[in-house]
């Protein structure tokens, strides 16, 4: 824990200059000319604003920190263009020793042909390629690569429960390497005033992160989510979400219990009240409500929060049964098409609408097709906030970068600089969208509260009226209980 005096620094939305005082990893005052604490190291704020360290409450962090080393396939606009980026990565860099391709972030929602084995086949001959899709619920694979994976033979995506399981085996590097690489992501993820994440990893995450906080300090607070395979040995341990997974001190805890309940719209496998267009397929339900009820019902009798993954609004009204029925208490992940009366419901069951606004910008069209007729109800930031739901922002890395500045902007103008917004009626207003960036800290900096603050070079609220005007915002310093993350040499 540290101690700092700030000087000289202003609130969001405020011109008149304070001083703010972290003692212990604590926030101990805010006010005018606070006097001298001896030992306490004073820096000058020099009139940058300041504002409460920003979360990313849904992350999958390993594959966030691999996917910078993956052929990038956001661009690609048809299954044939990704297959002559493969080509072309082939051509370039062939993988070695057996390793395998891996590609990430093709979206066929929008494509006019359709991914085949037969077609990756003939670009990738024996070696095993497997392109993982952008929002991670299926993957692309060769014939070589389906063999890598041990996955069955399929004739095009492995989807759901057929590829969600196999995501580990991509890539076989030693646990110091992929540890290093999550820490180099996590620097980042400092850089740009992020303070705490939650990983919901497909993976051992108590393990992993009981072993990463061992090794070394993690530079920002980490909650650690566990899947059902894993869940045994956090109830023999009597972890409750909250609990420090290295000792006491540790800036890493135990998460929620983490469970899919349906898929993914470009995916086209999100559990949905309506069939997609031109099919009797209302999409895939992963977990019924006859398995999910007593599955919460473990998790709640043992202290652990949920963090149920819903996207289509029958998943949802799925998930807010179970929640009601067991006394959960946690949040529904993503939520992005949302039926009018499970709007009022997560209110009154308290449930926090954890949800990512940056998919919106990546999904508009894909929603519209999909779920044509609907999407006045998707991404329902501004229906939910207006009935007193709170809502947690992230970015589901590396289905969107890891930066809160995005999501809050995609969250307030609902668009990418110079489109058009995508139903305006559903934007939160940039005090609400900052707000649920901060772990549920009230912007004007609480007395009491932790010790972790983000110093900007500008005015965030003034900068979020202007569409892109909070991406790349200028980050000098983020504090974690009290202790330099991230400080630029202005500072």
């Amino acid at each position: 824990m540290g101690d700092v005096l700030l000087r000289a620094v202003r609130r969001a939305g405020d011109d008149e200059p304070v001083d703010v005082l972290v003692r212990s990893g604590r926030l101990a005052a805010v006010g005018s000319a606070l006097p001298r604490v001896a030992g306490v190291e004073e820096v000058d704020g020099q009139g940058r604003f300041v504002v409460p360290g920003l979360w990313d409450q849904h992350t999958h962090l390993t594959q966030w920190a691999l996917v910078r080393r993956r052929l990038d396939l956001s661009s690609a606009t048809s299954a044939a263009h990704a297959l002559t980026l493969v080509a072309d990565r082939l051509a370039a860099a062939p993988p070695t020793g057996g390793a395998p391709l891996v590609g990430h972030g093709f979206r066929d929602g929008l494509w006019p042909d359709e991914p085949t084995v037969a077609a990756l086949d003939a670009v990738a001959g024996d070696v095993p390629v497997v392109l993982v899709s952008g929002d991670l619920h299926c993957a692309w694979a060769s014939s070589a690569g389906l063999r890598f994976l041990g996955a069955r033979t399929v004739a095009g995506l492995l989807r759901e429960s057929d590829w969600l399981p196999l995501q580990g085996r991509l890539e076989h590097l030693p646990d110091a390497t992929v540890d290093a690489l999550v820490g180099e992501a996590l620097a980042d993820a400092a850089a740009r005033g992020v303070v705490g994440v939650v990983d919901v990893e497909i993976a051992d995450n108590l393990a992993v992160w009981r072993r990463r906080a061992t090794a070394g300090p993690v530079p920002v607070r980490v909650r650690a989510g566990v899947w059902q395979p894993y869940l045994d040995r956090v109830v023999r341990e009597e972890l409750s979400t909250g609990d420090p997974v290295a000792g006491a001190g540790s800036l890493v805890v135990q998460g929620p219990l983490k469970v899919i309940v349906d898929g993914s719209l470009n995916t086209r496998t999100a559990w949905c009240d309506e069939p997609y267009p031109g099919t009797a397929d209302h999409g895939v339900l992963s977990v019924p409500s006859a398995e999910l009820v007593p599955l919460l019902a473990h998790a709640t009798r043992h202290g652990l929060q949920v963090a149920v993954h819903a996207i289509g609004d029958a998943a949802v009204r799925l998930a807010l049964d179970a929640i009601a029925t067991t006394g959960a208490r946690g949040s529904v992940e993503h939520a992005q098409l949302v039926a009018a009366d499970d709007v009022e419901r997560f209110a009154a069951l308290g449930v926090v609408a954890s949800v990512q606004p940056a998919h919106l910008l990546d999904d508009r069209d894909v929603a519209a097709r999909h779920w044509a007729g609907r999407t006045d109800r998707a991404f329902p930031y501004g229906a939910l906030h207006r009935a007193g739901v709170q809502l947690a922002f992230g970015s589901d890395a590396p289905v969107a970068p890891l930066d809160p500045w995005l999501a809050i902007d995609a969250a307030v103008h609902r668009a990418a600089p110079g489109d058009a917004p995508f139903h305006a009626a559903q934007a939160v207003a940039a005090d609400v969208a900052l707000a649920s960036s901060v772990d549920g800290e009230p912007l004007a900096l609480r007395v009491g509260g932790p010790g972790d603050l983000v110093v900007l070079d500008d005015d965030p609220v003034a900068l979020a009226a202007m569409p892109g005007g909070l991406v790349g915002i200028g980050v000098a310093g983020t504090m974690v209980a009290g202790r330099w993350a991230f400080r630029d040499g202005s500072l």
